[in-house]
């Protein structure tokens, strides 16, 4: 179909420790969950509000999962690129469910690694001055491609 484009764009952190696991195939795969929080003051009562989505990430490319499996811990910053998948199911009592998720797989995928953490050694190393201003040029650059190809204003 043209003029129609499946891709989520998420910058949130890591709510466990990334489970891998063994497909029948023998590749590896990988399951994260993604936290991202918006935060306000209530106009009422002045008081501080958050709300936080929880996002499920399969990533199928093999790079990404021996990277995840390496370098990703719980809190861990990571900018996301995939695609949103919605699988049916029956649960236990014969309902049929839907669950969604984001899919990294093939090319159309990525994962950056945004606060510098290495989980196997612990520290913590501050950002390289040029790796957060590029992301925000990437995003940017993004938005500006989409908004071309489906002839949004400015």
């Amino acid at each position: 179909m043209a003029g129609s484009l499946n891709k989520v764009l998420l910058i949130g952190r890591l709510g466990n420790d990334p489970e891998i696991k063994q497909m029948q195939n023998g590749k590896s795969v990988a399951r994260l969950s993604v936290a991202t929080s918006e935060s306000w003051k209530d106009k009422n009562t002045g008081e501080k509000k958050e709300k936080t989505e929880w996002h499920r990430v399969v990533i199928f490319n093999e790079g990404l999962v021996s990277v995840v499996q390496k370098y990703l811990k719980k809190g861990a910053q990571v900018y996301i690129e995939g695609q949103l998948n919605t699988n049916k199911y029956t649960d236990s009592n014969g309902q049929e469910k839907y669950s969604t998720q984001i899919v990294l797989q093939g090319y159309s995928s990525s994962l950056t690694m945004l606060d510098g953490k290495n989980s196997s050694s612990g520290d913590s190393k501050k950002l390289e001055g040029t790796q957060l201003p590029s992301m925000i040029c990437l995003i940017s650059l993004k938005i500006q491609t989409i908004k071309y190809l489906f002839k949004f204003p400015s």
